[in-house]
């Protein structure tokens, strides 16, 4: 099995599409390979688009779903939040920030604080803040080289950014679908200026260390003279898997990135936390990055927000998706589906994938059938394949699926299941009456 790609948002098989639709409910235009829809041909868009569509609005009108990004919300919705919830984590009547002070700064502080650092440095985006911390590592170290797993966010996402922008080299330390091990940081056979380490690494599972085997990592490092960094964009979920603070959690690297909207559902950006002769130098660093901003405030704002309302919360997620996790486990038993797998079995987090022995097309046609019939969304991200007739899909638990229960989970496998057999059928040529797009598969046509 090759390492699996990573599957997001509400689209079709495969795409990354975030955009959403408020068109109303049609037919179904599936992307079964192999049919086609000789009226449609002329139609500008692909099946695919036509799938994304669909599975965009049945997310937006559904009733019971597992998360409800903020992202995913209209401008109205967006603004709405700032107007409510901005008053109760800062003073509006200061004046709005202008390249970093104010509003920006204050957060700052925050963020430094929460982890135990000396200072944090806001950025846009963390490609900008994990380049700027290791290049200035690199001018510390003498050492541009940064080892980290072949599944890092950089590796896989960033276009080879390291490289190509900021002159740095990456040498893999491993490549299974795991975190890194000490006896790997050990043996590795090149010297390293930087240990990258994501926490947690989504691509493998939204997998984590034990404590025991993060801070045995981070000591085969020190003993290599290595600086540590964390790609902790995600560090706000670890705190019940790892049994410590963040504070506690942070003081284990030299630097750490976090960010705003992946766990905080923040508008975007990204700070960079770490001593504060490494911060000063990062925010120059930033400024020759075109990463000062003039005014930043709204995004700012949404972040102190997502620390005052959503960090509370994770805790509370990640217990609830163990729940959701043991569900679709036990559902999909109950159903007779092999070798369906939830991965990790207990989620280190309130994320985690699962696989099914489908195409990738036919468990997106079948989660849109199930959102659009029974306006329930039980997979609302995209499938992906991960090898012959094997597709994977993420699964987030947020503060809509705390009212799921394991009943209410295990209902909805078989609801999803009943229309993968239903595509499934139609893919094989069963013969079951059509409609265009995908024959058999549209509303009122039974399994």
């Amino acid at each position: 099995m090759g390492f699996p790609t990573r599957p997001q948002g509400p689209g079709g098989a495969g795409t990354s599409a975030r955009s959403k639709c408020v068109c109303p409910r049609e037919p179904s235009h599936g992307i079964i390979r192999g049919m086609t829809n000789t009226v449609e041909q002329g139609d500008e868009k692909t099946a695919g688009e036509r799938l994304r569509e669909r599975r965009a609005a049945a997310y937006r009108e559904a009733d019971r779903v597992l998360a409800r990004g903020g992202f995913r919300g209209t401008l109205r919705d967006r603004l709405a939040l700032l107007h409510e919830a901005a008053p109760q984590v800062y003073d509006l009547d200061e004046p709005a920030d202008i390249y970093g002070d104010g509003v920006v700064a204050a957060l700052e502080e925050r963020v430094a604080g929460l982890l135990g650092m000396e200072a944090a440095a806001f950025f846009p985006t963390g490609t900008m803040a994990q380049q700027v911390a290791l290049r200035c590592w690199a001018g510390r170290t003498g050492n541009a080289t940064v080892a980290l797993h072949a599944l890092s966010h950089p590796e896989v996402w960033e276009r080879g950014a390291f490289g190509a922008v900021s002159e740095l080299r990456t040498v893999r330390v491993t490549r299974e679908p795991r975190p890194p091990t000490a006896e790997e940081v050990r043996a590795f056979q090149e010297p390293f200026g930087a240990l990258m380490l994501e926490l947690p690494l989504r691509d493998a599972g939204f997998v984590l260390p034990s404590w025991e085997e993060l801070t045995d990592v981070v000591q085969a490092a020190r003993e290599r003279d290595a600086v540590v960094h964390f790609d902790g964009a995600r560090l706000w979920e670890t705190t019940l898997h790892f049994g410590r603070p963040l504070r506690e959690i942070a003081d284990l690297a030299d630097n750490i990135y976090v960010s705003f909207y992946k766990s905080l559902d923040g508008f975007g950006g990204a700070a960079l936390a770490g001593p504060k002769t490494l911060v000063e130098e990062a925010k120059t660093w930033r400024h020759r990055y075109g990463g000062t901003v003039f005014q930043q405030f709204p995004t700012a704002l949404s972040a102190l927000v997502g620390l005052a309302r959503e960090l509370p919360r994770l805790p509370e997620y990640v217990t609830h998706a163990r729940v959701v996790a043991a569900a679709l486990r036990e559902g999909f038993a109950e159903a007779g589906v092999p070798w369906a797998r939830v991965h990790p079995e207990v989620p280190h987090t309130h994320e985690f994938q699962v696989w099914l022995p489908y195409e990738a097309d036919v468990l997106a046609e079948a989660a849109a059938l199930q959102a659009e019939e029974t306006r329930t969304m039980l997979f609302a991200a995209a499938w992906d394949r991960g090898g012959p007739g094997l597709s994977l899909t993420e699964v987030t638990v947020r503060a809509d699926g705390l009212t799921w229960t394991a009943d209410d989970v295990k209902a909805a496998v078989a609801e999803f299941v009943a229309r993968v057999t239903r595509v499934t059928r139609v893919a094989e040529g069963a013969g079951v009456p059509g409609v265009p797009g995908v024959p058999g598969v549209a509303e009122g046509v039974s399994a």
